[in-house]
């Protein structure tokens, strides 16, 4: 399993499953408040759980919050990678889509809807929030990864 983190009170979260083959599918995703980081550490060991055998743990955004998920993920034996937005959105977005964070965003849940369609996840009820769709393609970025 894959799992993307868009770190944050909000988070945006992407779980990918990964087949004998290293082919990645999107399994699950959401958004999810954490009201105080307390809450935070304490909800993320059953986050984690919801990704039964991680294997990589792809976290975008915060350090200190980052530093946090790290932790849990490596006791349990997952790889964990840090990307930029720069990284994932040059890989996985058109370069007019770059052209400043909300273009980006919008691009970005765009995409997540192209991944949502071809995978096994459910669709969304509401609206997809960009947290998420971060998430989604972060996730996708990394299974494309050649050293994941």
């Amino acid at each position: 399993m894959i799992l993307a983190v868009d770190l944050g009170l909000w988070t945006g979260l992407a779980c990918y499953a990964v087949d004998d083959g290293g082919d990645a599918r999107l399994s699950w995703f959401r958004a999810q408040h954490f009201a105080t980081v307390t809450v935070l550490k304490r909800a993320i060991p059953r986050v984690l759980d919801e990704a039964p055998g991680l294997s990589l743990l792809v976290l975008e955004g915060d350090r200190h919050l980052g530093d946090l998920w790290a932790k849990l993920a490596q006791k349990r034996g997952a790889a964990v990678v840090r990307v930029a937005p720069e990284q994932w959105r040059t890989a996985m977005l058109l370069p007019r889509d770059q052209r400043d964070g909300a273009t980006a965003k919008a691009a970005a849940v765009r995409l997540a809807h192209e991944l949502i369609a071809r995978s096994d996840a459910r669709r969304p009820r509401t609206a997809l929030v960009d947290d998420v769709a971060e998430a989604i393609v972060i996730g996708a970025w990394a299974a494309r990864r050649p050293s994941r």
